[in-house]
C-alpha cells in the first residue's frame, strides 16, 4: 500500500461515492484527459470506465504511487508519467484540447491553477478537489473579502462553479480542513482587449496591497504622474474583471515605460 507523504501534501480519497461525484462533474465530450496526482487511482479507475476517453494521462511525482498504479492498472489508453506537474510541458505531453482533473495536493493547488492559466487555450475544462477556503476564494465575486488574484485571473477566462463540499473524514490521513470540488469551463473570451501581461501585473499589484486604494497599490506601474481615473480611488476587491481590463488600458496609456 502507498504511504501518504506529508511533504507532497498527500491525502488519499477513500470514499468511492465522492470519487464518482467528482468524475461525474466532468463533461462527456473529452477524449483527452489528464489526471494530476492520481495517488492510488480511486479517480483513475472511474475515468477508465468512461468510453469517451481515448487517452488518460496520469502525472504523478511520487514514485511509490507510480509503482502502485503500474501494478494495479493495465489499460492501453493510460499513460503514467513520473513527473512534477508544475514543471511539465503540457504541450509536449498532451494532445489538445484536454480536460484536467484531480484531487489536487493542497500545498500546490494555487500553482496548479496558475499553470492552467498558461495553457488556457488548450484546457477547456478543469475539475479539481481543493481546500474549501481556496475554492471559495476562486469563486468569490467582487466585494467579497475572499476575492483575490486567482478569482480575477481565472474568472477572466473561465466560468467557475462550486460543485460540492467534501468532509475531511473521507481521506487518509484526514486533513485538518474541509475540501471542495470546483469546475472551470473555458468561456468565450479569447482576448481581454488590453495588454494581458500588464493585466496580470495590475491585478497582482492591486491585491498585493489590498487595503490601499489602487492609486497607491499600483503606483509603481503608473509612475509619479498626477493621473486620475475613477477606479483609482477604489480598492482591488471592489473591481470586476471588466473593471480591471479598463484599469489596465488606463495604466497602459499613462505608463512611463
Amino acid at each position: 500500500m502507498v504511504r501518504p507523504k506529508k511533504q507532497l501534501g498527500q491525502h488519499f480519497l477513500k470514499d468511492k461515492n465522492i470519487a464518482r461525484k467528482i468524475v461525474a462533474c466532468m463533461g462527456e465530450e473529452y477524449s483527452q484527459v489528464c489526471e494530476v496526482g492520481p495517488g492510488t487511482g480511486i479517480l483513475t479507475e472511474l475515468l477508465l470506465a468512461k468510453s469517451c476517453i481515448s487517452t488518460l494521462t496520469l502525472i504523478e511525482i511520487d514514485s511509490e504511487s507510480v509503482e502502485y498504479l503500474n501494478t494495479h492498472f493495465h489499460d492501453p489508453r493510460m499513460k503514467i508519467l513520473e513527473a512534477d506537474f508544475l514543471k511539465s510541458n503540457l504541450m509536449e505531453i498532451m494532445e489538445t484540447p484536454f480536460a484536467l482533473i484531480g484531487n489536487f495536493p493542497y500545498n500546490i493547488s494555487s500553482q496548479i491553477f496558475f499553470k492552467v492559466l498558461e495553457y488556457r487555450n488548450q484546457i477547456p475544462e478543469v475539475v479539481g478537489m481543493i481546500q474549501k477556503e481556496v475554492a471559495e476564494r476562486i469563486v468569490a465575486n467582487a466585494g467579497n473579502k475572499t476575492y483575490g488574484i486567482l478569482s480575477i485571473l481565472l474568472q477572466a477566462w473561465y466560468d467557475i462553479e462550486y460543485c460540492f463540499t467534501v468532509s475531511e473524514n473521507v481521506f487518509f490521513p484526514p486533513p485538518k480542513v474541509k475540501s471542495a470540488v470546483i469546475r472551470l469551463r473555458r468561456n468565450n473570451t479569447q482576448n481581454l482587449n488590453c495588454d494581458e501581461t500588464l493585466f496580470f501585473k495590475v491585478v497582482k499589484a492591486g491585491f498585493g496591497q489590498r487595503r490601499k486604494t489602487l492609486r497607491n497599490a499600483i503606483k509603481t506601474l503608473i509612475g509619479s504622474l498626477h493621473t486620475d481615473h475613477p477606479l483609482l480611488s477604489k480598492r482591488a476587491e471592489q473591481l470586476s474583471v471588466a473593471d480591471f481590463v479598463q484599469l489596465t488600458q488606463f495604466v497602459e496609456s499613462v505608463s512611463p515605460t
